[in-house]
């Protein structure tokens, strides 16, 4: 298939069940199809519809549906994150050593993970019929669905650089990727909070005495079986819509590869101490953080600290919506003014809307008003790292231009270093509920446990989120290296592609 370095060009998969085939060098050049774009736009779905239940829902069910002490949903939480963290790289090393196949050799990760990863999603949200081993139940299938998402969404972000070689057509796949992941938040945050959120007997204003161990009960009210139940119900919902998008991704994606036979793989320390890489991922890491801790405890801090138990859902929902409309003018403004202006209007954007939420008293308009506010800077969030890491990839493939094979390691570390401090700020925010007097499966918490939230959805990501903007100001890729980074990349795809058309025009007189 390959003599010596020449570099072949093939195409990842073919929906006519056609084998890879040699394809036209001026190939990568072509304008990508609408109907590519969002087939493959479609396959990153999976990955936020079960984030962002997980995100939002997962810490409330441990605590009020499995009832378990808030010491060890922290543990689930900090152990669940942490692990995920550390497969990242592990299964982006393992991609980077695969070998090709008629799919080609990101495909088969993708394929072979989803039916494990959708049976062991399910098990999440199922309250197992015994005590004693429920923690290690929780831990050992959030662990093992991680790890299978891993090795879903890895293989399916390094694709990034193998769609086309345009920075554009990039750009412009990376957009309706985006929009499509933030649709999936959107759907994720629908199913889950509609199907689960009318599902509480608890009463909807705060202060109101928790009487549901009374016989006087009323007969109508939702006990904690139909509750599970409407968990599982969830849960089953989204396995099947995984199942699909994973199903469009292999049937409707056709991607253009180049493959050279011999890779030099890069070592991790090259890629570690690359500076535009490094000042990126710290500066997102930041960021990340703020939006990930506002995420894990938002329900909670609208069911308890401002008394919207029956809208919660609902909010979640219209953060999710306003992101998901804004996500195409975020990849106007980006365009238009740059990728480092994006980042600071976005994000900061959110940081008036998250005091003010806690400065105000309760109110429901206000909620909402703020929740649309709020998805605004949530879209940026979502759109801009995704949309910056192939610039740093294209800057180290100038740099390095001898080193191929990086591109999954680029994208495994970033996400392990979100997901490990992810994992810690949720395990310790957790922690931090069971110090304040955090009752499980009450309808009301003491005035410590209030105090908490307003802090962990407010001061605390203010704060990182300042932090994360002062490390990207220092950023090195600006629109200009930008620009010219662009070109210098055009001009070696130029020399590869004559370089390939010489060596098919000999191989042909042979």
């Amino acid at each position: 298939m390959c003599c010596g370095n020449v570099t072949w060009t093939f195409r990842a998969h073919d929906s006519s069940g056609d084998s890879p085939s040699l394809r036209d060098p001026r190939a990568q050049r072509r304008h990508l199809s609408l109907c590519s774009k969002l087939c493959y736009a479609i396959g990153g779905a999976p990955y936020q519809i079960t984030g962002s239940a997980l995100g939002f829902f997962l810490q409330i069910y441990l605590l009020d549906v499995a009832q378990l002490d808030p010491f060890y949903a922290s543990v689930i939480l900090f152990v669940g994150r942490a692990w995920d963290a550390i497969t990242d790289p592990t299964v982006g090393f393992l991609v980077t050593r695969s070998r090709w196949t008629c799919i080609g050799r990101m495909m088969p990760w993708i394929l072979f993970s989803t039916p494990f990863a959708v049976l062991t999603y399910f098990l999440i949200w199922y309250v197992p019929p015994f005590e004693q081993g429920k923690v290690a139940w929780y831990l050992i299938f959030y662990c093992l669905f991680q790890s299978m998402q891993t090795c879903f969404h890895v293989p399916y972000s390094a694709l990034t650089m193998f769609i086309s070689s345009n920075q554009k057509e990039r750009d412009s796949a990376t957009a309706y990727r985006m929009m499509v992941e933030v649709m999936g938040t959107v759907l994720g945050t629908a199913i889950q909070g509609q199907i689960v959120g009318g599902t509480s007997d608890c009463p909807t204003e705060p202060g109101v005495p928790d009487v549901r161990n009374s016989s006087r009960i009323n007969a109508t009210s939702v006990s904690l079986e139909e509750t599970k139940q409407a968990y599982l119900i969830a849960s089953g919902v989204i396995c099947i819509i995984y199942i699909l998008c994973a199903t469009v991704l292999f049937l409707g994606t056709r991607i253009a590869l180049i493959w050279k036979d011999l890779i030099s793989y890069p070592s991790l320390n090259i890629i570690h101490f690359h500076g535009p890489y490094v000042k990126l991922v710290i500066g997102f890491l930041f960021t990340s953080l703020a939006f990930m801790l506002l995420e894990g405890n938002f329900a909670l801090f609208i069911t308890y600290s401002l008394g919207h138990r029956k809208d919660f859902q609902n909010l979640l929902l219209l953060i999710m919506l306003s992101g998901t409309l804004t996500i195409p003018w975020w990849q106007w403004f980006l365009s238009r003014f740059g990728k480092k202006t994006a980042v600071y209007v976005g994000i900061l954007w959110a940081v008036p809307f998250m005091i003010l939420i806690v400065c105000l008293k309760s109110n429901l308009i206000v909620s909402y008003l703020v929740s649309v506010a709020a998805g605004v800077s949530v879209a940026a969030a979502f759109l801009l790292p995704w949309s910056m890491l192939p610039d740093v990839v294209d800057d180290f493939k100038i740099k390095n231009p001898d080193i191929y094979g990086h591109e999954a390691l680029f994208y495994s570390f970033y996400v392990f270093f979100i997901k490990f401090a992810s994992g810690i700020s949720l395990g310790i925010s957790t922690l931090s509920l069971k110090f304040a007097g955090y009752v499980t499966g009450s309808c009301n918490q003491p005035e410590a446990v209030s105090f908490t939230l307003n802090v962990l959805v407010s001061p605390v990501p203010v704060g990182l989120i300042i932090v994360g903007l002062l490390i990207l100001r220092t950023y090195p890729i600006d629109e200009e290296t930008r620009q010219n980074n662009q070109k210098k990349m055009q001009k070696i795809l130029e020399s590869e592609e004559d370089s390939e058309s010489e060596t098919s025009a000999l191989g042909s007189n042979v």
